[in-house]
């Protein structure tokens, strides 16, 4: 039986009493009437309760906790101390104004409280920033980040599942280039484990090696990785999910996925891509340099030889065929760089 059928009757019950009550409001003739009247609005307010009793309980229960999921930690906290405070200076003015005649005793306490309630919260929301630099640069609550600035967007970064998964982000986290807080949303560690538990052995050990890369990054991440409960009720994807947060708390997503990247730029917020940084990094190498390379295999074309940098970028070399296996000296003729990285040609220098 579920909550909502209970509060259907419930609601039922409650409407039908009111229904009899209500009978003397018409003031029925003789009996006869009476007992009709009472038939009619006993069935009407029973069935009018088990109607609306959802609308009246459980249904604005369930908005009201959805859209404070919604809302970032700091403005609810916000919220809550302002209207303490409100109603904290509100009550200074009671006895003063319950003293006042009727009807103004009993009503200008009532809407004072309300009135400074509201101001309280209101002002503690809008101006939180400031009144949080305050105490300090920056303040967090349980796995939360609260926003000191304008956004938080300087504070953190969110976590993608193919960049867990990936395992990079931890060597990097390891050498101190992200000095943000990480945090992983509650709905991506669900995909991951929804992923670990996948009956295809690929897929399962892809979320497996996540789980446990997200365990190290945890233990061994110069800056915290934190797992935040935030979440978007109404989007059921997890990419549309981090998307929507990442607008919400102005920070930036790391990923290496393709189509999250182009969404998320599409809807204006930031990407950093780690293939994107990979290939940043790569050594520079101009046409004229000299390098020394080993060809470990022939290329595609006739007499093609193909060497590999450290960092991994091809190098096709002319006429490296036969010199298979061997380290030689060669000089780059042409650096073409593509979606999938850079390719490097060269042709043999010294043919020792």
């Amino acid at each position: 039986m579920s909550v909502e059928f209970v509060f259907r009757l419930v609601g039922m019950v409650i409407f039908a009493i009111i229904g009899v009550q209500s009978v003397a409001l018409f003031q029925p003739e003789n009996p006869e009437m009476s007992t009709r009247l009472i038939i009619i609005l006993t069935l009407a307010g029973a069935g009018l309760g088990l109607l609306v009793a959802p609308y009246l309980t459980t249904r604005p229960f369930n908005a009201i906790r959805a859209k404070l999921r919604q809302i970032p930690a700091v403005q609810l906290v916000a919220g809550v101390i302002g209207l303490a405070i409100g109603l904290a200076v509100a009550a200074l003015f009671y006895p003063s104004l319950s003293a006042l005649p009727e009807p103004l005793g009993n009503i200008l306490p009532i809407a004072v409280s309300i009135v400074f309630g509201y101001v309280g919260a209101a002002i503690m929301v809008m101006r939180r920033h400031d009144i949080l630099n305050i105490f300090g640069p920056r303040l967090t609550l349980g796995n939360t980040l609260l926003e000191s600035g304008k956004k938080i967007g300087a504070d953190v970064v969110l976590l993608d599942t193919s960049v867990i998964i990936d395992g990079r982000i931890a060597d990097i986290s390891r050498t101190g280039f992200i000095r943000s807080t990480m945090l992983v949303p509650g709905f991506i560690l669900n995909e991951l484990q929804h992923i670990a538990d996948s009956p295809d052995p690929i897929r399962r050990n892809r979320g497996r090696r996540g789980l446990e890369l997200l365990s190290r990054l945890q233990e061994e991440s110069v800056t915290p990785v934190k797992i935040t409960d935030l979440d978007i009720e109404q989007v059921q994807n997890a990419d549309d999910k981090l998307v929507m947060l990442a607008r919400q708390l102005g920070c930036p997503i790391i990923t290496n996925d393709f189509n999250l990247n182009s969404v998320a730029r599409l809807q204006g917020v930031t990407v950093l891509n780690i293939n994107e940084l990979a290939n940043a990094i790569k050594t520079v190498i101009l046409p004229g340099e000299s390098i020394a390379v080993k060809i470990i295999q022939e290329g595609k074309e006739r007499d093609q030889g193909v060497a590999y940098l450290s960092d991994g970028t091809m190098i096709v070399i002319e006429n490296g065929r036969p010199f298979i296996g061997r380290e030689i000296e060669v000089g780059v003729t042409k650096v073409l760089q593509t979606s999938a990285g850079r390719m490097i040609f060269a042709r043999i220098e010294d043919k020792r």
